[in-house]
């Protein structure tokens, strides 16, 4: 349940350490979940269905930069544009082309992603079997993503400029650097993070696109990102913690418990929405964010 979430997370920490507020997370992971859905029904290929979602979710994330870095426009109003606009038009495309109230058809099994170690996870079983080694390869690619970005951020030369970019764009344009073709490239990393997480919800969680499918898992990631303080790790635990929250949520579903008795299904999946709340009413004031986050840049003429 944490893999969408991690995959998200990641993505809108490399768009603000170079200064880029994404708040278009969610649409972006609508329309990725849309493509996927809509390509696998159509070619039956899991790789053109990753491939699509991809593509998709690219060009939302130049969209959004070719709005505000481009055009150096307001960037919390473009990713709530996105989002509007991925909410429309994946309900619109999904009722005009399948007639089924905006949801797809069931992607074939072979569009799937399925366990890596199917039989080893049956015959070990418990934690080891069920736990650790009976997922599909996006969720280890998410985890492992994790210290990848740490290192690509704060090992490399390309992550200490654009942290450089979030902190101080003038200093960085003055050395020669284009803090334009820096936050595009951050935004093409975005954009493909995005995908992933849109393409898991259909390959992997659901066999089809449901219109919202995404309920709030976008905002969910910005608040994880924001509460592990713009930090790969920190982002880790706390889309562990809501995933947690989202399991919990399914299993507890008609379950009655001592005392309370059966609780309502409504107050079991508030539990996720919730904890984003308090965490962003309890941490954000504590996080400290880059220093140019949201702040359009104009280089200056000689």
């Amino acid at each position: 349940m944490a893999t969408p979430l991690l995959f998200c997370a990641l993505a809108g920490l490399i768009s603000e350490r170079s200064g880029v507020i994404d708040i278009g997370l969610e649409g972006k992971m609508l329309l990725a979940a849309f493509a996927a859905a809509s390509a696998g029904v159509a070619t039956g290929s899991l790789v053109l269905a990753l491939f699509v979602a991809l593509i998709v979710a690219l060009a939302a994330s130049w969209l959004h930069g070719f709005a505000c870095v481009t055009h150096r426009g307001d960037q919390v109003v473009s990713g709530v544009a996105i989002n509007i606009i991925a909410l429309g038009i994946t309900s619109v495309l999904g009722s005009a082309w399948y007639e089924m109230g905006g949801q797809t058809p069931p992607v074939s099994d072979t569009v799937r992603l399925v366990a890596l170690w199917p039989n080893l996870s049956d015959s070990v079983g418990g934690i080891l079997g069920d736990g650790l080694l009976g997922h599909n390869a996006l969720v280890y690619l998410a985890f492992a993503l994790v210290p990848a970005v740490w290192w690509l951020i704060w090992r490399t030369r390309f992550g200490l400029r654009l942290r450089a970019v979030g902190e101080n764009p003038d200093m960085v344009e003055a050395a020669g650097v284009s803090v334009r073709t820096m936050r595009y490239m951050a935004l093409t990393l975005n954009g493909i993070l995005c995908g992933l997480a849109g393409a898991y919800l259909v390959l992997a969680q659901s066999a089809s696109f449901v219109p919202n499918m995404t309920a709030g898992r976008g905002y969910m990631a910005l608040a994880a990102m924001i509460f592990g303080k713009w930090h790969p790790v920190g982002a880790l635990w706390a889309c562990l913690l809501f995933g947690f929250l989202d399991a919990v949520a399914i299993r507890l579903q008609g379950v009655p418990l001592p005392v309370v008795g059966e609780v309502p299904v409504q107050a079991i999946q508030v539990l996720p929405y919730v904890m984003t709340v308090v965490l962003l009413a309890g941490f954000i004031g504590k996080a400290v964010a880059p220093k140019a986050l949201g702040k359009p840049y104009t280089k200056e003429r000689v």
